[in-house]
């Protein structure tokens, strides 16, 4: 039986950048890979992919994408005041766990 992990972060947060070459930008999370504990986030992290001549790209070329960010670099952006914030969880009115802001208090909806 494998543990299901709880992350701070979730596909479709906007999410600040806290350190590294990207610090300071803010993006919307794509993809959360749970076992390596990183996230690809819109914008974020740019590298250069090269790709060879194939029958569907006979040109080749050179592609920019995002390339996977760890999460302890990234911190939830609270929605109502669009600042950082870190992340908790408590029961909401249905007896649920649900994230919230640390700084404000309110429940933070996924997207």
């Amino acid at each position: 039986m494998t543990k299901k992990i709880k992350l701070h972060i979730r596909k479709g947060d906007t999410v600040k950048v806290l350190s590294g070459n990207s610090r300071g930008k803010t993006g919307k999370v794509l993809d959360v890979q749970i076992d390596n504990y990183k996230a690809i986030v819109e914008g974020v992290n740019m590298v250069f992919k090269h790709v060879k001549p194939s029958a569907n790209n006979p040109e080749g070329g050179i592609n920019k994408q995002e390339a996977p960010v760890h999460l302890s670099k990234l911190m939830v952006v609270d929605p109502s005041t669009g600042e950082a914030t870190r992340v908790g969880r408590k029961l909401n009115d249905k007896d649920q766990l649900q994230r919230y802001s640390k700084k404000t208090g309110e429940f933070i909806t996924n997207g």
